[in-house]
């Protein structure tokens, strides 16, 4: 510590650490991110912190040699306490075994209220499920941890009373959990005795979304719920179990994430941390920060593709060019590795389409996209640090990669990549490789992938974003639609219907119960239900595109979202074959709005017709919707509805 003290006066004073500062040891007697924290009241010094306090028994401070690196402010948000969540059940499944029940699933720690004599030893223990007999059940996310002795604890706090201090929360760690059991508190508890206390990066909401299915809301909320349960400092993949920062839940999770918050700052400063961790060879590991681990199993262009792909999300979303810029050597680097690894212009390293229900995708497909997709995000990246040199470069690298993957996994008599799955397919389609004239036999073909399956999604983490969008950006957010609003097994619905209120790892349900590696469906109905899209030739939203899909039995749908110009809004509903559309353009901004009708005299605004209004240009129809390109201002459409 360095305090700088300047007086009235003008005069300057220096208080630094050195070897004259005292210390002692207090309270906290055991801490781990992983085990959790022992607090003994007992020890506590009152007073400590204060002038007048007696320190003389304290030793002198040992001089150790000082961090390397070089000292800067951190440039993210802070991670804090964002709400209390009260407990809505306690129950005593065996004597003096007491399970507080949250009523969500959530990151954090427990606050706990008690008195009673001084030494009581009260353990509190963290979880997400509970067995047949009401215990806790923590077999599914303590599996991995490393058991180094048999007293080794797992999300486990102990606190050990004194004769006044009735509260206590831990201070160094936090826990993923829904219940907590509790072990030696002295008489019977309520639910007054726990409160939750749910912490993460603090960044601001700026998406709000809603619409008339309710399955779809509790999705949303579920979604939310796991981002900033694993936005701890570093976008993590759980908050129990391995609290990691897998590269590939990452970069799946960041639309939504950027749809619902604003984690730009976390995401710029984490890009950093991947920077720091390239190899010269222009390696990646699968989990950042790492002390090694990662670099062996789970990398790959898959996972380590969010060096490329979240820098890329932020100029779409953000305007920022600047990370591009900073991290071009980098990202060149990255290609340049994968270049180095591929044989034909396949790659074949890394991992495949992670946690599929059943079918599986062969990694080589959605491996050699992603190096399709970084070689077009390097080639951006020169364009926009004005080496044209290294534009056609990467330009062309991504044109022959274009070419040796269809060569490789395109069967021209049937119509389908690879296996035929669902992934393949929409890994295709959505990482734009498929040819123009080829595009329909491929879409019909994904589609019948899907009605094979009875509309359920059957694809991995990687399938689950490809899917969607892919379906619709090829006009059939119909049948995706069906995809994200089943509620059986396989689909996010089965898990709302097991009461989930978070998203899950697996699509079974075993294993984790708070992970965000398939929440890109949220960013789905940010795009395909509210209409609100990014377009990625005007970055940072100084144009977009309002393009509501009317679907299923969808009435209405609602969105907003904070953009870095301003408030963007889209809401409509259709009732008796009337549409009607609220659109919020910010200062400005343009955006195209597409309107699902073909008559345009049908059209019109605020009572008017469309074509007398200012700031509203009729731009055509295309594919059945009319299309007019819209100045800043709220405006208010309705037409006869046509699907």
């Amino acid at each position: 510590m360095q305090l700088e003290v300047e007086y009235a006066n003008g005069r300057k004073e220096t208080i630094a650490t050195d070897e004259r500062w005292k210390s002692s040891t207090g309270s906290l007697v055991f801490d781990s991110i992983y085990e959790g924290e022992t607090y003994d009241a007992r020890l506590e010094k009152p007073g400590w912190d204060t002038g007048e306090y007696d320190d003389s028994n304290w030793r002198p401070a040992q001089l150790v040699a000082s961090p390397k690196g070089r000292l800067c402010a951190q440039m993210m948000e802070p991670i804090k306490a964002d709400r209390i969540i009260k407990p809505v059940k306690l129950t005593e499944p065996k004597p003096g075994v007491f399970v507080f029940d949250m009523g969500q699933n959530f990151a954090g720690f427990a606050e706990l209220n008690a008195r009673g004599p001084s030494g009581t030893k009260i353990v509190l223990k963290y979880g997400e499920r509970l067995d047949k007999n009401g215990m806790l059940d923590r077999d599914e996310i303590q599996k991995h941890v490393l058991k180094l002795d048999t007293n080794q604890q797992f999300q486990t706090d102990t606190y050990i009373l004194n004769a006044s201090t009735p509260s206590a929360i831990p201070h160094f760690t936090y826990h993923g959990f829904q219940y907590v059991e509790v072990l030696g508190f002295p008489g019977k508890p309520t639910l007054e005795n726990i409160r939750g206390v749910f912490i993460h990066s603090a960044i601001t909401a700026v998406g709000e979304f809603e619409c008339s299915n309710p399955l779809l809301n509790k999705i949303w909320h579920a979604s939310r719920w796991s981002y900033l349960s694993n936005l701890q400092g570093i976008p993590t993949d759980c908050p129990h179990r391995e609290k990691n920062g897998w590269t590939g839940d990452a970069h799946l999770a960041a639309e939504q994430g950027l749809f619902n918050f604003a984690p730009a700052a976390v995401y710029a400063k984490w890009i950093n941390d991947l920077a720091d961790e390239q190899q010269p060879t222009g390696e990646l590991p699968g989990i950042v920060p790492t002390s090694g681990w990662g670099y062996k199993w789970g990398n790959g262009p898959a996972w380590d593709s969010s060096f490329l792909l979240i820098p890329c999300y932020l100029y779409e979303y953000c305007g920022d060019t600047q990370i591009l810029r900073d991290h071009f050597d980098g990202m060149k680097g990255y290609v340049d590795y994968l270049t180095s690894k591929a044989k034909d212009g396949i790659v074949s390293i890394g991992l495949n389409d992670w946690a599929p229900f059943e079918t599986k995708t062969p990694g080589e497909i959605t491996s050699t996209a992603y190096y399709y997709r970084d070689a077009q995000i390097v080639a951006l990246a020169a364009k926009l640090s004005g080496n044209e040199s290294d534009f056609r470069k990467y330009t062309d690298l991504a044109a022959s990669i274009k070419t040796a993957f269809n060569r490789k996994f395109y069967n021209q008599e049937t119509g389908i990549y690879g296996n035929g799955s669902q992934t393949a397919l929409s890994c295709a389609l959505y990482q734009g490789l498929v040819e123009e004239s080829e595009k329909s036999r491929v879409v019909s073909n994904l589609i019948a992938a899907v009605e094979k399956r009875n509309f359920h999604i059957d694809t991995g983490i990687l399938g689950s974003k490809y899917l969607l969008n892919a379906l619709l950006e090829n006009g059939r957010a119909d049948i995706a639609y069906r995809i994200a609003s089943q509620k059986d097994l396989p689909s996010w619905g089965w898990w709302i219907e097991q009461g989930a209120t978070t998203l899950w790892e697996q699509w079974n349900g075993s294993e984790s119960r708070n992970h965000i590696m398939f929440g890109d469906v949220v960013a789905w109905f940010y795009k395909a239900l509210a209409g609100i899209n990014p377009e990625p030739n005007a970055p940072g939203f100084k144009r977009f595109i309002i393009k509501p899909n009317v679907v299923g039995d969808l009435t209405w749908a609602r969105a907003s979202y904070d953009s870095i110009r301003g408030h963007i809004a889209s809401d409509w509903k259709h009732v008796n074959n009337k549409f009607e559309l609220t659109a919020t353009i910010p200062a400005n901004t343009s955006a195209n709005v597409y309107l699902p009708v073909t008559d345009i005299g049908s059209i019109t605004e605020s009572g008017k017709a469309v074509q007398k209004q200012k700031g509203i240009q009729f731009m055509g129809v295309e594919k059945g919707l009319a299309l007019f390109e819209v100045q800043s201002g709220t405006y208010h459409f309705a037409c006869s509805l046509s699907r």
